[in-house]
């Protein structure tokens, strides 16, 4: 990866509460629910800063003195920096990024989620970002869907079953790209993916960058076990930078 796209700072969406991850306990911010005996917020670093990337910016909210002390205690590779920028408790996604506007603009930057991990080749979706000279570039993914499919015929007779297959619609899986122009485009109260992105999407300016490998998101107590099952087997996929 060239050292201009090393230089866009990362910052990562870690305003969530996680409400959904009972498992974790009423007073834990979404971003500091352990996964494989680390935060998940360490994980989605660590993704970024395995391919080169340095700056980092923490948009926090729900509780985010107790992100704020752990991004100061945590041994960080060495020359990376995370850093904290308080955006409200309530704040949507969009005015997260609005509040962070002046320590974003005049250069690109990287804006992700807290809570999705991947096998993503990073310099692919900067390079596919450059060539579509767009404001900005959003990584789609097919997620696994929660439950089996029946394999129907025009009859209605069951001719097989696939045990949760990929989505054939692709999501934005977040690892998104944004040049310093698109902030004109956040508010106060824009809400990222209601608001930003289909006014990019209308305007010709989102590209999608299709990325078919592993793609994981912690939602639920389920989603948590799951990716911890997978710390346990040893190197999870999102932290293997073999390509």
């Amino acid at each position: 990866m060239t050292a201009k796209r090393q230089q866009r700072p990362v910052a990562i969406l870690c305003g969530g509460r996680g409400t959904r991850l009972n498992g974790s306990g009423p007073a834990t911010p979404k971003a500091l629910v352990e996964v494989g005996g680390k935060p998940i917020v360490w994980h989605v670093v660590q993704i970024y800063a395995r391919q080169g990337f340095r700056e980092f910016l923490l948009l926090t909210g729900f509780l985010g003195d107790l992100v704020e002390r752990y991004a100061r205690g945590e041994s960080w590779p060495e020359g990376v920096s995370v850093r904290c920028h308080r955006s409200g408790d309530d704040t949507p996604t969009g005015g997260r990024v609005w509040a962070a506007r002046e320590l974003l603009a005049g250069r690109g930057f990287c804006l992700t989620y807290a809570d999705g991990v991947a096998d993503i080749d990073l310099a692919r979706t900067l390079v596919e970002h450059e060539r579509a000279g767009v404001l900005a570039t959003v990584t789609a993914v097919r997620p696994r869907l929660q439950f089996g499919v029946l394999d129907l015929d025009e009859r209605g007779r069951v001719r097989g079953f696939e045990e949760k297959p990929r989505s054939p619609r692709y999501v934005n899986g977040g690892f998104m790209v944004f040049e310093s122009g698109a902030l004109e485009l956040f508010a106060a109260d824009a809400v990222l993916e209601r608001d930003v992105l289909p006014r990019l999407a209308a305007a010709g300016q989102l590209h999608a960058s299709r990325h078919e490998g592993f793609w994981a998101c912690l939602d639920t107590y389920k989603d948590r076990n799951q990716l911890d099952e997978l710390c346990a087997r040893g190197s999870p996929p999102w932290l293997d930078m073999r390509r």
